[in-house]
């Protein structure tokens, strides 16, 4: 498992377009492509979640 970053602004209003509070979440993985998504890691108890992101 990589290790999460602090998401950036555009991130941020995608973790809380999918109805998460932004400050409990860091990044793992911004993928681009035909389906981007956003694959996050909870700061404390560690789950991943992938957020399908917005165009």
């Amino acid at each position: 498992m990589k290790q999460g970053k602090r998401p950036n602004r555009r991130q941020k209003d995608e973790i809380k377009a999918a109805g998460l509070n932004a400050d409990n979440w860091l990044v793992e993985r911004d993928i681009k492509g035909k389906t981007p998504e956003l694959i996050i890691i909870h700061r404390v108890s560690g789950k991943t979640r992938n957020v399908r992101r917005w165009a």
